[in-house]
């Protein structure tokens, strides 16, 4: 018998705690920096305060999904993410010194980074129960990304940047009272996770072989998302102009997601992938000949048919390729490689091009990094690399 949308509370909530946790990545990514800056740090203090969060991710990722695929509960695992993100908020908010705000960022993004993947795996996870695509419940974080860069910027804009902190802790305590709402889905299937089964994964071929390809390809990602915001106001654009270059990335995700959600099983994920890769290639290739703001935030809408394309297609190639017990922790190794080792990478590397070779150079180095990832997908497709298929 078919359920009726009522009948299904978890999906609600879910989509609504997607929606929230969002708005905490805006706050995160593009205001925290501005709110140490507020506080009086160099920008030296501030390069220490952001290089933090990816080398915790990187622990914190793990430990947090090993847990959830160990003990068969992602709802309680996030329950305690967000009472620790609400509660290190709440401290920050005090904090003024740059030893007791380092202590404290630290321990927040220690709460913070794995509340991703394990939101991923817990939408994979209904989804699959209502026989539906994850995109449909994963679309609502795009939409929550959207909403808080708009709403969230003209607050602080109005009320002064002092208030950021404040905000995370309002977000941050709605997002636990939502969780609370949730239906736990178990991260894996029945068998209960073996260490020693998940080294032998690790070992694979096609699961080294993979990972490898995204990270290459996250490089050039992460390499432009670093640096955009310094682009645009190396180019001349004001600060109204670099949210609307945010907010047009997240806008054109959703499309991209709802067809994907729809069409996207009747296409092989490997080829998507591939796809995606040359199409970073192109928007890197065109940022490095971009002469006006308007122009950059005109290829931002290319964020759709690169990120939109691989991060859906991506997960669902994850979930075939690793065992249904480690669900959790292979979303937690793809959130590492994404986001943890090429962030640290790509921000010391890029640093160093940007401000010794040159803007061009930079984005072209990015494109190569495109390149190298298209050639491991394309590889990976023509020699038919073997995967699980159930």
């Amino acid at each position: 018998m078919k359920l009726s949308h009522n009948a299904r509370p978890d999906q609600t909530w879910l989509r609504a705690l997607m929606f929230t946790i969002f708005g905490s990545t805006v706050l995160v990514v593009s205001y925290f920096q501005l709110f140490f800056s507020h506080l009086g740090f160099s920008r030296a203090e501030i390069g220490y305060l952001y290089g933090i969060g990816p080398l915790v991710s990187v622990f914190s990722n793990m430990f947090w999904s090993m847990a959830s695929d160990r003990y068969k509960t992602v709802r309680k695992v996030m329950i305690i993410l967000l009472a620790g993100q609400f509660i290190t908020g709440i401290l920050l908010a005090n904090a003024t010194t740059f030893g007791e705000v380092f202590i404290l960022v630290s321990l927040f993004y220690f709460f913070y980074y794995p509340i991703y993947p394990l939101a991923d795996t817990m939408a994979i996870t209904t989804a699959n129960k209502y026989g539906r695509n994850f995109t449909t419940i994963r679309v609502f974080g795009s939409i929550g990304y959207a909403f808080f860069a708009l709403t969230i910027g003209y607050f602080l804009g109005s009320f002064g940047v002092g208030w950021t902190m404040w905000l995370c802790i309002v977000l941050a305590g709605t997002t636990f009272l939502i969780s609370l709402r949730l239906q736990d889905q178990p991260s894996g299937g029945s068998t209960k996770m073996d260490l020693s089964g998940l080294w032998a994964i690790l070992k694979r071929r096609d699961v080294l072989s993979f990972f490898a390809c995204v990270f290459l390809l996250a490089m050039g990602h992460r390499m432009n998302e670093a640096f955009l915001t310094i682009t645009l106001k190396e180019l001349g654009a004001g600060e109204g102009l670099i949210g609307w270059s945010l907010l047009i990335s997240s806008v054109s995700e959703i499309p991209i997601f709802m067809l994907l959600s729809k069409y996207g099983s009747r296409y092989k994920e490997l080829p998507l992938i591939a796809f995606a890769a040359l199409m970073y290639a192109l928007r890197l290739l065109l940022m490095s000949i971009s002469h006006t703001p308007e122009a950059v935030v005109a290829i931002q809408f290319m964020h759709s048919v690169t990120f939109g394309i691989f991060y859906v297609t991506a997960v669902r190639y994850i979930t075939n390729l690793v065992p249904d017990e480690y669900r959790a922790t292979g979303m937690a190794l793809f959130t590492i490689v994404w986001s943890s080792l090429a962030g640290l990478l790509s921000g010391t590397l890029g640093g160093l091009l940007i401000q010794h070779a040159g803007r061009q150079t930079f984005y072209l180095t990015a494109m190569t990094f495109s390149l190298a990832a298209l050639l491991g997908f394309g590889l990976k497709l023509l020699f038919g690399v073997t995967r699980r298929t159930g």
